[in-house]
């Protein structure tokens, strides 16, 4: 059975495997091809830039993010991108691969489900070194396109694990049972979104007590439980209408679980502070 790749046809640098990496002077697409793309668009799968001089700025989900030296930005699959216009750092690395891909490796990177709501890791200057060590090793990888996978996967992990210590370097105990309850909170959420799920069931799912995850879920994502599932609703909200993937505010609320259109749009007002008619207008 052949398997489905989310990067974009002809990205991959390898024959096996989904991924692309780019450098100041390695991997660039063409001015022709990268003009397909535009400045903004939905990501199929997921990017990574790492700065090592210079800084850079990137639009996540219609948020600024500042990246500067020794620090990444990922983002995940479903997000909206905004490139910077102009020629960002001086000297950085971009990393793409796809689930694919990711499904390869030989264990989970929790951070990649972004728990601590947070999509910029800083390394120390030590951590930094490696970090470029093992981009600088996938570069040469890449270079050949029939290099063995296991060789890349190998790095990748690498690349992975320090990518998910450095995330949680500020928690005290990261492999806690309470942060894996907020990352079984964050995929339940994910894979129910629409049914617009109760924190009732939620907790039972995850045999926890309704108010142990009201304390979990405040913990790491400041929010309650029904704060965090509305606002993840608006957010979905945002990027569909951001890409117009919708013809009316009614038919935009029946998809994403709600009954009531004029509900859903009182919502989205408290969330953004727009109205859809005003939001959407803002995009035109």
């Amino acid at each position: 059975m052949s398997t489905i790749h989310s990067l974009p046809e002809g990205f991959s640098q390898n024959d096996q495997l989904p991924i692309r990496i780019v450098s100041p002077d390695f991997g660039h697409l063409s001015p022709e091809v990268a003009d397909q793309y535009g400045l903004t668009h939905r990501l199929p799968y997921y990017f990574f830039i790492f700065v090592l001089e210079g800084s850079s700025q990137y639009g996540v989900d219609l948020d600024t993010i500042d990246v500067g030296k020794h620090e990444v930005l990922f983002c995940l699959p479903h997000q909206i991108q905004q490139l910077p216009i102009h020629i960002h750092a001086k000297d950085y690395y971009k990393l793409g691969f796809d689930e694919a891909c990711l499904a390869q490796l030989p264990k989970p990177y929790p951070f990649l489900l972004n728990p601590l709501n947070q999509q910029k890791i800083r390394f120390s200057p030590a951590a930094a070194g490696r970090v470029q060590s093992i981009f600088e090793m996938l570069q040469t990888l890449l270079r050949s396109p029939d290099t063995e996978p296991e060789l890349i996967l190998a790095h990748l992990n690498s690349l992975l694990t320090e990518l998910n210590t450095a995330y949680f370097a500020a928690d005290k105990k990261p492999t806690d049972d309470r942060l894996a309850k907020f990352i079984g909170f964050k995929v339940f959420v994910e894979n129910n979104l629409i049914d617009h799920p109760s924190i009732k069931a939620i907790a039972e799912e995850l045999a926890v007590s309704t108010d142990s995850l009201c304390q979990i879920v405040k913990h790491y994502s400041g929010r309650s439980p029904k704060e965090f599932i509305t606002n993840r609703l608006i957010l979905e909200a945002r990027r569909r209408l951001y890409y117009g993937e919708r013809s009316s505010v009614k038919e935009l609320a029946f998809e994403l679980g709600f009954n009531d259109p004029d509900y859903f749009s009182r919502v989205f007002k408290k969330e953004t502070g727009k109205t859809v008619a005003a939001f959407f207008q803002d995009l035109s």
